[in-house]
């Protein structure tokens, strides 16, 4: 999450938790009714629009009267249609100013720089469904939107804020999350491990590409002729990794500092692959997953499941 498009609503949230039990009105706000009301989920997408409805609804509950539920889905939609933002940052930063401010007073909290007894500003309820829509619901379900009907999304929400009764209630909502994203993590092991060991049996018969016994590939970009550590040595590195489609996860180079760590607290195919190089070298090293992370990958991202990597590794110094 980028504190420059999602800060707000991050804070937002923050605060929204931190007020369990604050009834903000009596009134629910009004909802516009799912274009296609639904009685029962057949299908998977229509269960799983349905499961992260009640999740965001869930959220965004305690403030459901100050939202205006049409502008949040039409934020979404835009969002799936790579559009810009139907609000700016700065006044996203001003929307969530303003509904911060009125949740505190609806709390009983004291409002810094208003009178006791004063009424809060309004805060406007377009805004703040294209705030939640623009920066944080839409971009969070764009990369999935072919395997999700939008339609039971907002149904789920329409209903959890007008205190209706929803077709799937919260444990149910989480149970199918979860069934989901397992799917999600095993479809996304299969294709990266495909993808790897196709390039890795390809890479493997590349000019000056050295494959030992445990999997693990390299190939010299600059020879040293300093010490060489061993797997329990604590090493100075520059480094650059990098994805098999060439994304770069992480950098020292870009940061401008090389990083200090033990051998022994590393990657598998740290551990094996430093321990060859000579102090002066710069070597690339392509791990397969085994050597890598494994199965779980980063969790959150950026290296998925079973995923292969390719790491640029310049050896800098061995510290002990």
């Amino acid at each position: 999450m980028k504190m420059g498009k999602r800060g707000a609503v991050a804070s937002l949230l923050i605060l929204a938790m931190a007020t369990p039990g604050v009834v903000f009105s009596q009134q629910p706000a009004a909802i516009p009714a799912a274009s296609k009301e639904k009685s029962v989920l057949t299908s998977e997408r229509e269960k799983i629009g349905y499961a992260i409805g009640v999740d965001v609804a869930s959220s965004f509950e305690p403030i459901a009267s100050e939202v205006d539920v049409a502008e949040l889905r039409r934020a979404v939609e835009n969002a799936f249609a790579g559009g810009q933002p139907l609000l700016s940052q700065e006044e996203a930063q001003q929307t969530d100013q303003a509904l911060r401010t009125v949740m505190m007073a609806k709390s009983g909290q004291q409002v810094p720089g208003m009178a006791p007894g004063s009424q809060p500003p309004s805060v406007d309820r377009k805004k703040v469904g294209q705030m939640l829509g623009s920066y944080a619901v839409g971009p969070s379900l764009a990369p999935i939107q072919k395997e999700i009907d939008l339609d039971s999304v907002f149904q789920a929400i329409s209903t959890i804020f007008a205190k209706g009764t929803p077709l799937m209630d919260r444990q149910q909502a989480q149970a199918t999350l979860q069934a989901f994203s397992a799917s999600k993590q095993a479809a996304s092991a299969g294709k990266n491990r495909e993808e790897g060991n196709a390039f890795l049996a390809k890479n493997k018969t590349q000019p000056g590409v050295v494959t030992t016994a445990s999997g693990l590939q390299y190939q010299v970009l600059r020879a040293g002729s300093g010490e060489r550590p061993v797997p329990t040595s604590r090493v100075r590195v520059n480094y650059e990794g990098k994805l098999l489609d060439g994304t770069v996860f992480d950098s020292s180079y870009e940061r401008g500092q090389p990083v200090d760590f033990g051998l022994n607290q590393v990657i598998k195919g740290w551990t094996e692959g430093v321990s060859l190089m000579p102090v002066g070298s710069k070597y690339r090293f392509w791990i397969p997953s085994e050597l890598a992370y494994g199965s779980n990958g980063t969790p959150g991202g950026p290296i998925g499941p079973d995923a292969a990597l390719t790491f640029d590794v310049e050896l800098l110094g061995v510290l002990q």
